[in-house]
């Protein structure tokens, strides 16, 4: 998230993130490790007004089309949705959470408008993203910043993907909120006693360069946790036990980067993904994202999704020679790659004062 307040406006921008290991464990009581990814962001601007307003975005909320085919062509490759439901759904769980915590806020209305470059469908957070950054905004116009701890913003950005019937967990918008490399833990002894998990920041310098592949067109990335979820709920062994793998991952991991053993690291991110695919089944993955997972693992290089697919990060513990050949590979396949940028942690001195 970076940051810019002036007379006139504020305006925040929120960097896309990346689920590297223990995904999808956050929803499952689990762990996680995630980085926020300079590569792309969303940023929101608010500006003082007379009324309250949402603008819509010139892309993303298009409603005018110069025909019905072209409407038809939009709606199925970008969907329906854009990001002003995102700012009025933050805008209404602000408010109740201020009211509910008797929080006053000021007189005065404001304009609400964002802009973003990260790639639909790609398992980035592009929809937390616009929500963290429009938070922040908030926060820093009614000035209360201070009255809203750190450890419960990713909740109210959750509540606010909810309201829209967004599936999701804590785990993308914990990452954004905090920035640079955190390692979390949503061990339900955590959840119910602060009602969130224990987040622990890590040095950005703890990891190995990494390479960031997607697909110009990615296919739907929602249906992942169709059928797992109900599955875990309903008390099924394995996906129990290989949620408990997952999340055991994440903390092998921790300790990988720390004693910076990247060749384990390299073998934590295959069996991270390893054991997804067990879960969901290739059909759910989707032949694109698989795709994409081959094609790395073709030279070597480890590879899992950053999220629930659409992108993947990959590591080339080999060095340079095999980054080369993975670039070929992907060019080779048609898909993008880029080395992946890790943003630095985003809390202000204000924010670090709110943490328990």
């Amino acid at each position: 998230m970076g940051s810019e307040i002036d007379d006139g406006f504020i305006e925040h921008r929120t960097h896309a993130r990346v689920g590297f290991l223990g995904n999808p464990s956050d929803v499952y009581s689990g762990r996680t490790i995630s980085f926020s990814l300079g590569n792309f962001w969303a940023s929101v601007r608010l500006e003082p007004s007379k009324d309250l307003v949402i603008e819509p975005h010139p892309h993303h909320d298009l409603v005018s089309f110069s025909s019905i085919a072209h409407l038809v062509n939009r709606l199925e490759s970008e969907g329906y949705y854009g990001g002003v439901r995102l700012l009025m759904a933050i805008c209404k769980v602000f408010y109740k959470y201020c009211v509910d915590n008797g929080i006053v806020l000021k007189d005065g209305n404001f304009t609400l408008s964002y802009d973003t470059n990260i790639p639909r469908q790609t398992g980035l957070s592009g929809s937390s993203a616009i929500v963290c950054a429009a938070l922040n905004c908030l926060l820093d116009f009614y000035n209360i910043r201070h009255l809203v701890k750190v450890e419960i913003r990713p909740e109210l950005i959750l509540s606010a993907e909810k309201e829209l019937g967004i599936v999701a967990g804590l785990q993308d918008r914990v990452a954004q909120v905090y920035g640079g490399l955190v390692y979390m833990d949503f061990s339900k002894e955590h959840m119910d006693k602060m009602g969130h998990g224990m987040y622990t920041p890590m040095d950005i310098s703890l990891l190995p360069p990494l390479h960031l592949i997607y697909a110009e067109n990615p296919s739907d990335s929602g249906k992942v946790h169709s059928t797992v979820r109900k599955r875990w709920l309903d008390g099924d062994e394995f996906i129990i036990s290989s949620m408990d793998e997952v999340a055991k991952i994440a903390l092998d991991g921790r300790s990988a980067l720390l004693e910076k053993k990247y060749f384990d690291l390299a073998q934590l991110m295959n069996r991270n993904f390893d054991f997804r695919r067990q879960m969901f089944g290739d059909e759910v993955l989707g032949s694109l994202n698989l795709k994409m997972i081959e094609v790395a693992r073709s030279v070597g290089a480890a590879s899992k999704f950053t999220g629930s697919g659409g992108a993947i990060i990959a590591f080339c513990p080999e060095g340079p020679a095999q980054v080369k050949q993975l670039e070929d590979a992907c060019q080779k396949a048609g898909f993008i790659i880029q080395p992946a940028i890790v943003v630095p942690s985003v809390l202000t001195e204000e924010d670090l004062k709110t943490l328990s």
